[in-house]
């Protein structure tokens, strides 16, 4: 009797895997193998999926972007709360698996440096990423001054002010060894209510 296999599910089992194995020996000291080893299955399985451990990596990213996203549209979802509140709410999930993941910030920091030296843009493909959560923030954002909520405000700084925080947030995990998110937060929360009516 063959074996079904769910593609999609071991699909994303082995980018949760493989996701670990790059924060656990980074970029560089990851092999093909390592992961195939992580997932327990053999490399040849492993290409079904995937030609090689950069579109393994850029997959990963993009899972968690998802995950990110997904939660951001539950709260926008939210009726009982005000746009502020939704603000508030998905910039703090945002900064929240920033601090869950901070180790991935070393590895993805290394893979970016990489980019660059071999002449790629790596804002290039920062901003494709986080395209989307920005596109959602913008959302809540220009429904808060239909609604009278927020100020008449350039929709574009206001993004740019809440996703340079984040940005600021990362760079506080990754390169200064600071896990205290709390100010930021505060920052956050400051900001958002700089742009209430």
């Amino acid at each position: 009797m063959a074996i079904v296999v769910e593609h999609e599910k071991r699909r994303k089992e082995i980018l949760e895997r493989a996701l670990q194995v790059f924060k656990d020996e980074g970029y560089d000291d990851v092999t093909l193998q390592k992961i195939a080893d992580a997932c327990g299955i053999t490399r040849t399985t492993l290409y079904i999926y995937f030609k090689n451990k950069g579109e393994i990596f850029v997959w990963s990213i993009k899972q968690l972007t998802q995950e990110i996203e997904d939660s951001l549209k539950i709260i926008m979802a939210n009726k009982n709360m005000s746009n502020a509140e939704k603000l508030s709410n998905m910039m703090n999930i945002a900064l929240d698996k920033c601090l869950e993941n901070r180790d991935l910030f070393d590895v993805l920091l290394a893979y970016l440096l990489k980019l660059q030296k071999s002449g790629k843009s790596p804002a290039e493909r920062v901003r494709r990423r986080i395209l989307r959560l920005r596109h959602l923030s913008s959302q809540v954002i220009i429904e808060g001054i239909n609604s009278g909520e927020f100020k008449e405000i350039n929709i574009r700084a206001a993004n740019n002010l809440l996703y340079g925080m984040l940005e600021s947030c990362v760079f506080r995990l990754s390169v200064m060894d600071e896990p205290d998110i709390l100010s930021l937060k505060e920052s956050i929360d400051l900001a958002i209510s700089g742009i209430k009516a």
